[in-house]
């Protein structure tokens, strides 16, 4: 079927047929708006390959990009929230959760993986921005506690990858309380003198700045990241001053000391595996 005719002074002019393109075979970049595959994109850590942009992902891509020769396995993958206060906002938060784990595959913001870096035991809690904008949650915050309490277990350096948009206020103090119970845990982690690495992608906000991706003993980030408790918008009318450009960017925190390493994604498993050999020296020493 043509997408459209053309008639004039009885003349007939008809379009090809529109071919149909795969769904989800390539991928325009949100910064330069050049077109690439989707295959070009993975292949180059899921960055643009014209501008290096770094795309946002989620726990699937990052266990694939991070463990030996993608091997791993999944813990705690059962838990998942539910609506204990009977809140509604736009609409009932049982009905939200249960239409984004329909849409996303995913029980909640945060996933948890164990496997090998450069044969060295390592522990992974990561969020997913998809599901409700990476909110901490209860299931959140019992996920890191956990993977925490594994790290322990298996004497393995634990890496949080931080994607949020703060708590999840559907879940009102519950989701409050988690910023204390996930730096008490990792008060234990470092009793044990187990290694705690926090990487910050784009973007790390609210009650979780405030709290883990901020705790770590070495803080990485991506390039670009957007990193930091409030919006520029609140901070500007809060303190009446105009602010620096970029100031929540992961480049501008690393001058301020804020990052110790903004790493781009093709080097973070080398970087990682450089990072727990350091620390495992240090173990033995």
């Amino acid at each position: 079927m043509s997408w459209f005719k053309r008639l004039k002074e009885g003349v007939t002019t008809a379009t090809k047929s529109k071919k149909d393109v795969p769904e989800g075979l390539w991928f325009q970049c949100k910064k330069c708006k050049e077109t690439s595959t989707s295959r070009a994109l993975r292949e180059n850590f899921y960055k643009c390959p014209k501008c290096d942009y770094h795309t946002a992902i989620g726990s699937a891509e990052y266990f694939e990009i991070l463990f030996d020769n993608q091997e791993f396995n999944l813990l705690f993958d059962d838990l998942a929230s539910i609506d204990f206060l009977n809140f509604t906002d736009l609409k009932p938060y049982h009905k939200r959760i249960e239409e984004t784990m329909a849409k996303t595959g995913l029980n909640d913001a945060m996933a948890v993986a164990e496997g090998n870096v450069a044969a060295l035991p390592l522990v992974v809690a990561c969020m997913d921005f998809k599901f409700i904008g990476g909110s901490m949650g209860s299931v959140v915050g019992e996920k890191i506690s956990l993977a925490i309490d594994r790290a322990i277990e298996t004497k393995a350096a634990l890496l949080i990858i931080s994607k949020s948009g703060g708590a999840r206020m559907m879940e009102s103090a519950f989701s409050l309380m988690q910023m204390a119970k996930t730096s008490a845990k990792l008060t234990r982690l470092a009793k044990a003198g187990l290694p705690y690495i926090s990487l910050m992608t784009d973007p790390t906000t609210g009650g979780v700045t405030a709290s883990y991706a901020m705790l770590g003993d070495i803080h990485l980030a991506e390039p670009g990241a957007l990193i930091g408790f409030a919006g520029p918008r609140v901070i500007r009318e809060t303190i009446k001053r105009d602010l620096p450009e970029g100031f929540q960017t992961a480049e501008f925190l690393l001058e301020s000391g804020f990052v110790d390493l903004v790493v781009n994604r093709k080097d973070l498993r080398e970087t990682l595996a450089d990072l727990m050999a350091l620390f495992a020296q240090r173990e033995r020493a």
